[in-house]
């Protein structure tokens, strides 16, 4: 009998030994076969754990937060120019008090609270609200617009501003990496990104001077104003216009160099309009059949096809056929670049212009005036 029982002992402790190896090293071993039941557990794989405050690779969560707090919406609304007329409201009775609303981005562009954002964006405008990231509301008045660049200089009146970081939009190249930051649609402040396209857009008929940034990041309406940023968050320029055939975004942006627009706005803050030089010609790209009819052999440059009479070309002795292929001593190679050279002089101050005439270099010494401001459509009364 003793030898049963110490037989019996010997096997339960040789099992017991068995179970408790088995459930340390190969737990798994023993729940094969079982049938989940409802208070079961589920097996997921979990992403390690990241440290709070670390960026996800990849990320422009910095450039954001540097950048976004600066970019405020902007709403607009406008009566009806004919709503005070007495046969108008007879007619359409009190629709014509129901305003005419718009939206768009802007920039703070300074601590004294100057917004930055296109003309086109408050043109006609009666009322102007802007709208901060952080949700303040107020009321700005227009300090001065350039509907030839397209751009417009707004003030607020707020304390503890967040403003915008400029950048070098002159170092921009094809391919970097771009942010817009706008109000697409007025859903509320979004951000895109995208890569520089292009560098130098011009002849797209969409301002006077123009020499835009093409990006493919998202700008859709309601991005008019806003920015376009580095990934460190400095601004490189103001979202301005989209190709599209629909309305919405096809991956064609179009942007205003941050350097224009600084040159922009510190002339409206300072003079209240943009002074720019203008020497009264009227300027064509040099194409072989401008060349052969006015007898030009020059093969760079901008040909003159009409001089205004007594304007600065026609005084300094500028003439129709000729070919202007340095202002200043930097090198105009087409009408855009022209344009942009002349529309920077100071007016008054001579600048040495370099044509060719008929196979010859002439020098000529322009005084540029200001240029003329553009003249705005009379509005029905």
């Amino acid at each position: 009998m003793k030898r049963l029982w110490l037989l019996f002992a010997q096997t339960v402790t040789v099992l017991l030994a068995a179970w408790f190896i088995v459930a340390t090293l190969k737990p798994d071993w023993l729940g094969r076969g079982r049938v989940p039941t409802g208070g079961g557990s589920v097996s997921i794989v979990e992403a390690p754990a990241v440290a709070p405050g670390t960026l996800a690779p990849g990320s422009f969560n910095a450039a954001v937060r540097q950048a976004a707090p600066a970019v405020v919406s902007i709403n607009t609304s406008a009566r009806h120019p004919a709503s005070n007329d007495p046969w108008f409201r007879f007619f359409f009775g009190d629709r014509g008090e129901q305003q005419q609303t718009g939206l768009g981005s802007g920039v703070i562009m300074s601590p004294e609270g100057y917004v930055l954002t296109n003309n086109h964006v408050v043109e006609g405008a009666d009322e102007i609200e802007v709208v901060l990231a952080d949700a303040r509301r107020t009321s700005a008045k227009v300090i001065g617009t350039d509907p030839d660049s397209d751009l417009a200089v707004l003030k607020i009146s707020l304390d503890k501003l967040p403003v915008m970081t400029l950048g070098d939009s002159d170092r921009l190249q094809v391919g970097d990496q771009v942010l817009a930051i706008g109000n697409p649609f007025g859903v509320g402040q979004t951000v895109t990104s995208g890569i520089v396209s292009a560098l130098g857009r011009n002849q797209l008929g969409i301002n006077t001077f123009e020499n835009f940034i093409q990006t493919d990041a998202a700008i859709n309406p309601g991005n008019s104003g806003g920015a376009l940023t580095d990934i460190g968050g400095h601004l490189m320029g103001i979202n301005t216009a989209i190709y599209s055939r629909s309305g919405g975004n096809m991956g064609i942006g179009f942007a205003i160099p941050v350097s224009t627009a600084r040159q922009v706005m510190e002339s409206i803050v300072r003079n209240g309009q943009v002074v720019r030089g203008w020497i009264g010609v009227e300027p064509g790209e040099l194409t072989p059949e401008l060349a052969q009819t006015f007898g030009v052999k020059a093969e760079q440059g901008v040909i003159i096809t009409g001089v205004l009479g007594n304007g600065p070309a026609a005084s300094a002795g500028i003439r129709p056929g000729d070919v202007i292929t340095q202002v200043g001593g930097q090198p105009t190679r087409t009408v855009a670049e022209l344009l942009t050279r002349i529309a920077a002089l100071v007016p008054g101050e001579a600048v040495p212009f370099t044509l060719e005439r008929r196979g010859e270099a002439v020098q000529a010494s322009v005084t540029p005036a200001q240029r003329p401001r553009p003249r705005q459509p009379a509005l029905p009364r």
